[in-house]
């Protein structure tokens, strides 16, 4: 089964294509490509064949036949393939009167010669001719070999493909590809020594493919199905996948669901390691599998009832074999699906039993799982063995144990399974001691510290069915609030205000203060009005009263945050050291986080970003180890994530955002992470990349529930950038129509400036430029990274107005600012100025020192600041690009792929990649983004 579709893989790809243009030189290589069964090695290699430019690319596959394979079955493949393509006399003229030497792989090739030879020299004479053949070939074209499943090579076969890997001659356009499984190379497998001496030769590479992230597996649902999947369905396909992309499409069913069962082609492919080992060893895997993704040694002693060294000698085959992985003291199996698939062939009185044993063993010992584990697989293994009392009283003790580990999602987990079993087991309350509505909003508060809210928001409606003292409903309301807030949903305030009415101003409470203080804090981070601020003066002055520590440093960050703006100001981070000092002498983890998130937000906006960057970073692992990364630390990965792109860390900003986007964070978050996503991935040059984050963003809609301006300004900035890479002025001024709106709020200026100067360079006429020259009139500018960006508004405006442009004061705005990127930006308009005065010695430094920075930084921009150098040295852009390159250069432009542009220009898809490979080489740059930056300065 191969995937229809790739997902990822983009830098293995990178890999083989830089491999692929060094073999084409006539230096020849090899790429060893391993991976477990259904990871995409096939997949990948099809990827990469389809887009090796002007390759002839030959395909033989081993064959599984007992413990040998077939002899040179890849090479007889090759062989058959050559003579549909070339006929026999094509193939016999490559190596003359030898050509019955070849009888030994095909009878079509005549009679053997040298029947009387050795053996040795008659295998010799075959490899020199395979070699002659290979050469012969690769002298005419690029040559690409691919032998697939090399895991099942018979001797002979590896014996020459490790004689042609050493004895290629330089100047041979070849490139061999070998993939092989690496889950099927058990220790004395024989394709072990070799690829570990292949790997020695300086002209063989290794290269190892993982599994898929959730996120890729999210995009290759999507691609199969044809519409974005559910989070809880990517979690679901995810967990039970562990991201194989074979896994989640065989789970996949008609209707886009999961299968509950195995379907049978995906459990025999499972199950057929398993069952090549001794019976001894297949009894302890179905005793194994009873125990869960992980067990200690000592437990599966224990419930096997077998002592080592026996037990030991009966697993060793299965971790010879890579069914079972030693994992410290314990034992993994391989994939959880293998578990799942022998745990599955149990009998109904096996499966009961095992459970029982484990359960028992550990009721006994403790100590047979890992520490603060003990609870968590009792309660596992009662409730499959249909001990319903067992399993309801464990999961409490699970549930308060996840509890102070600030494992959220397994708390909520064992306090939903409580819920369940609760009418099946008599006198459930009693036997843990607490009421049904006390378990309920345990789990409302599970699930709203986990990040669920979706599910949240159920329990908490069922709670509220149940509950009715006022206070306690109160809490409830104000909690699903939240969550509604999080998911995007209009509703959510209505449910704080109905909180506060519940609880009376007078006297002042506890209560009412941390009601009072949530609502401030998600008031504010919406409209910002009025009303956030006399309820944060409330709850702050009420919790001083009576010394509530915690609605005093909640009500204080959010009226830090509320009096921000000024980035010239920063007596705000006084504040919050006392906000801080508080919440951490009541060990107040959420509150600690919001601190750090509102300091990273500050000193990102006052341009100083490196500290930024520190204070996000630590504060990101706190929140990992308090279990709120998903939502908190999501939101400290947007801080990050921007000041790392400010200060041209690219290549660090992208994996902090990828990662923030896989924990599946709240909706706002979300769109957060995608537009800095895509910002990073714009400035690289790579447009569609940025616009499906873009889309993204645009497809949440999350910031019209609540107008928050951080979210949609710079997704309407994105928006208007993306439309100028294609030349659509009109579009990128409709996109940032909404700025001229003034919001009056605190942080306004912030998001405005920016996406004023791509205001001021999407217009073309002083009539589409001149709202945007008003609206800056009145648009306050704080701190000195403002005043960069009001300049460099100025100086792009003096374009569309026709008058003298002060850009040395943009750049020395920038000089201090420490954002490379816009630094080397306003270099290249300033050159192009410079050289429209004739100041063309000045502009050339300009020109060169933004070549420079660009090229430091990976953007695109260096193809734009190589071309201007260019044409301001010998007056001509097109760099010898014939008609056709020109057009091929539009279609890059526009971001579009090998496949597209042939299916555009009537032409096949390697000819698109041979114009491709042309573009870049012409034009001095590295990559597809490069190209397409220098496509948009030669249509300027």
């Amino acid at each position: 089964m191969v995937s229809p579709v790739l997902v990822g893989r983009l830098a293995e790809l990178d890999v083989l294509d830089a491999v692929y243009a060094t073999a084409r030189t006539g230096t020849p290589r090899a790429v060893l490509v391993g991976g477990e069964a259904g990871v995409g090695k096939t997949r990948l290699v099809r990827e990469f064949c389809g887009r090796a430019d002007g390759a002839r690319v030959l395909v033989g596959g081993c064959l599984e036949l007992g413990v040998e394979g077939l002899p040179f079955a890849p090479f007889t493949a090759v062989l058959r393939q050559l003579i549909r393509e070339l006929g026999l006399d094509g193939v016999t003229s490559l190596v003359g009167g030898k050509a019955s030497g070849l009888s030994r792989l095909l009878p079509e090739f005549g009679d053997l010669d040298g029947r009387n030879s050795s053996p040795g020299e008659a295998q010799a004479r075959l490899f020199e001719l395979v070699l002659t053949l290979l050469e012969k070939l690769a002298a005419d074209s690029p040559l690409l070999l691919v032998i697939e499943d090399a895991h099942w090579a018979d001797r002979s076969t590896r014996d020459l493909l490790a004689f042609l890997l050493r004895n290629l001659s330089a100047g041979t356009s070849l490139m061999i590809v070998v993939t092989y499984r690496s889950d099927e190379l058990h220790r004395a497998h024989p394709l072990r020594p070799l690829l570990a001496e292949l790997e020695r030769l300086d002209r063989v590479q290794r290269q190892e493919l993982s599994r898929l992230t959730r996120r890729e597996v999210a995009e290759l649902m999507a691609k199969l199905r044809g519409v974005d999947p559910a989070p809880g369905q990517v979690d679901q396909f995810y967990r039970r996948s562990e991201g194989n992309p074979l896994f989640v499409e065989a789970l996949m069913d008609a209707d886009g669901t999961i299968f509950c069962d195995l379907p049978e082609s995906l459990r025999d492919l499972l199950l057929a390691g398993v069952q090549r080992l001794p019976e001894e060893t297949q009894e302890i895997l179905r005793v194994a599998s009873a125990g869960g993704a992980r067990l200690e040694h000592r437990l599966l002693e224990t419930v096997t009832g077998v002592a080592d060294p026996q037990l030991s000698r009966d697993l060793r085959p299965a971790v010879a074999a890579n069914v079972l992985a030693v994992d410290g003291d314990g034992y993994a199996f391989r994939h959880a699906l293998i578990r799942e698939a022998v745990h599955d062939d149990l009998l109904p009185g096996e499966h009961t039993r095992l459970h029982t044993r484990y359960a028992e063993a550990l009721e006994i010992d403790a100590s047979l799982v890992t520490a603060g584990r003990a609870s968590a697989e009792l309660a596992h293994h009662w409730y499959s063995a249909h001990n319903l009392e067992g399993a309801l009283i464990s999961a409490w003790r699970a549930s308060r144990d996840a509890e102070k580990a600030s494992a959220y999602p397994e708390e909520l987990r064992m306090l939903e399974r409580i819920l369940e079993l609760w009418d099946q087991v008599p006198d459930a309350g009693s036997r843990i001691g607490e009421e049904y509505a006390r378990v309920l909003e345990l789990a409302v508060c599970a699930a709203d510290w986990a990040g669920d809210s979706e599910r949240g928001i159920k329990l908490a409606n069922a709670a509220l069915k149940e509950i009715h003292e006022p206070v306690r409903r109160a809490h409830l309301l104000v909690t699903r609030g939240r969550m509604k807030h999080r998911t995007g949903r209009i509703d959510w305030s209505a449910d704080m205000r109905t909180a506060i009415q519940l609880i009376p101003a007078e006297p002042p409470t506890s209560d009412r203060s941390r009601v009072l203080a949530s609502f401030a804090q998600y008031l504010f981070m919406g409209v910002g009005s009025e009303e956030a601020r006399v309820a944060a003066d409330e709850a702050l002055s009420s919790a001083r009263l009576i010394g509530d520590v915690q609605a005093e440093a909640g009500a204080l960050v959010t009226l830090v945050c509320m009096d921000g703006g000024r980035y010239d100001d920063l007596d705000r981070l006084g504040q919050l050291d006392r906000a801080q000092r508080l919440a951490e002498s009541a060990g107040l983890d959420q509150i600690l986080l919001r601190v750090a998130v509102n300091r990273s937000h500050i000193l990102e906006g006052a341009g100083r970003h490196t500290e930024s960057v520190e204070v996000a970073r630590k504060a990101i692992q706190q929140a990992r180890d308090v279990g709120l990364f998903r939502t908190q630390g999501s939101f400290l990965a947007i801080n990050l994530g921007e000041s790392l792109y400010s200060l041209g860390r690219w290549a660090d900003a992208l994996p902090v955002l990828e990662q923030a986007l896989e924990a599946d964070p709240p909706r706002p978050h979300v769109s957060n992470l995608s537009q800095v996503h895509g910002d990073v991935l714009l400035a690289q040059g790579d447009v569609a990349g940025a616009a499906r984050s873009l889309a993204v963003c645009r497809a949440l809609n999350t910031w019209q529930f609540d107008q928050r301006l951080q979210e949609m300004i710079p997704i309407f900035r994105l928006e208007a950038e993306l439309a100028l890479t294609e030349g659509d002025h009109d579009r990128a001024l409709a996109a940032l129509a909404p700025i001229l709106v003034e919001h009056d709020r605190p942080d306004e200026s912030r998001y405005v400036w920016p996406a004023m100067i791509v205001a001021a360079r999407a217009a073309r006429t002083a009539a589409e430029l001149q709202p945007y020259v008003d609206r800056a009139v009145k648009l306050e500018c704080y701190g000195p990274l403002q005043h960069a960006q009001r300049r460099t508004f100025e100086a792009e405006s003096a374009r569309v107005m026709r008058t003298p442009a002060d850009w040395d004061a943009a750049i020395a705005g920038w000089e201090t600012s420490g954002q490379p990127y816009p630094l080397a930006q306003a270099l290249l308009r300033a050159a192009e100025c410079d050289a429209q005065a004739g100041r063309r010695d000045q502009a050339a430094a300009r020109a060169a020192r933004a070549l420079d920075l660009a090229r430091s930084l990976g953007a695109a921009l260096a193809a734009e600041a190589l071309d201007f150098a260019r044409r301001l040295g010998r007056g001509s852009p097109s760099h010898g690009l014939t008609t056709r390159e020109v057009e091929v250069l539009k279609q890059l432009a526009l971001g579009r792929s090998n496949k597209e542009i042939a299916e555009d220009l009537f032409i096949s898809a390697k000819t698109a990649s041979v114009h491709v490979s042309n573009i870049l080489a012409k034009l001095g740059v590295a990559s597809r983004g490069e190209a397409a930056a220098a496509a948009r300065a030669l249509t300027a």
